[in-house]
């Protein structure tokens, strides 16, 4: 039998005590999430008028508390600040005594893994490494999107069952990452869903500009096509212009990009580049209508009639 001072966490209640330390975008509905499995939210901190807010929406009548509070109170506490702001958090939580002995202590940055919290390990805490993969809006969205949603996982090896458990537990799946790993784990979530917005921001602003009504609605169907391609099929769903070799296209819509939207030239360059180089070594993209194209790329201009001319294809 385990003792009641030192509880294995898979042999725990199944019921914890959860506070929230940050109430940015992810740790309330992280928060409600267990409060549906039926785990009990007691404290939460936050300090602008919007943390204050989103708590109240999530977790109505969960008291707003200072952090020391938070953990005072709490079995499982979420540690859910900036990348930037952990590692101090961490070491200042645990230098003030905050932290407890036998504490499920949780993080939820991309970047670090459960080394971050070495000072509260040495303070006795259980330290949890649980990034969900998913973007957050901070409104009640956020709980219902959380159902299916990859976890990035990372816990002593001793702790590896409690935290797939929280996971699941949350309506998440979880993925294993090595400690060493998660920078750049982090930095592909970051490459595909943070540019993304970026890429489609723009995108619809140039739409508007060309004079299209709804850029959303002609864009979503567009857009989730291609997401859906891609990640059936790599890189052999690409298409358009950079992908068949098409230099005159290219070099007519940077003519247009510098005229109109000179802040997105060196983006469509550089992801022109890349796709270029992909296309090239998956054999999409022809060798010898490559030079032009890379020529367009590196600011020269295109060939004249007659050189390396663009082929027949889809519209992309």
């Amino acid at each position: 039998m385990s003792t009641v001072q030192q509880p294995d966490p898979r042999d725990r209640p199944a019921r914890l005590t959860v506070g929230v330390v940050g109430a940015g975008r992810v740790g309330p509905a992280l928060a409600a999430s267990l409060q549906l499995a039926g785990h009990r939210p007691v404290a939460v901190s936050g300090v602008s008028d919007a943390s204050r807010r989103r708590a109240a929406l999530l977790l109505p009548d969960v008291p707003l508390v200072r952090p020391a509070e938070v953990l005072g109170r709490s079995d499982l506490v979420l540690l859910t600040v900036p990348d930037d702001v952990l590692p101090g958090l961490v070491e200042g939580l645990a230098e003030t005594g905050a932290v407890r002995p036998g504490q499920l202590l949780v993080h939820t940055s991309g970047r670090y893994g459960t080394r971050v919290l070495d000072p509260a390990l040495r303070a006795g805490a259980l330290p949890l490494a649980l990034h969900p993969a998913m973007t957050f809006t901070g409104t009640p969205v956020d709980v219902q999107r959380l159902a299916g949603c990859s976890f990035g996982v990372t816990a002593p090896e001793e702790l590896r069952l409690a935290a797939e458990a929280l996971v699941i537990e949350m309506g998440g799946e979880p993925e294993w990452i090595a400690e060493e790993s998660r920078p750049l784990y982090h930095a592909a979530l970051a490459l595909g869903a943070n540019h993304l917005v970026t890429l489609v921001a723009q995108s619809m602003e140039l739409l508007r500009a060309a004079g299209v009504e709804a850029p959303d609605r002609m864009l979503g169907p567009l857009l989730g096509a291609a997401l859906d391609n891609a990640l059936r099929s790599g890189d052999a769903a690409l298409t358009g212009p950079v992908a068949r070799g098409d230099a005159g296209t290219v070099a007519a819509h940077v003519s247009e990009l510098r005229r109109h939207a000179p802040q997105a030239v060196d983006g469509y360059l550089a992801m022109a580049r890349a796709t270029a180089d992909r296309a090239l070594a998956h054999g999409l993209l022809k060798p010898e209508l490559a030079e032009d194209l890379l020529g367009v790329l590196s600011g020269e201009t295109p060939g004249t009639p007659g050189t390396h001319g663009g082929t027949e294809g889809d519209a992309g």
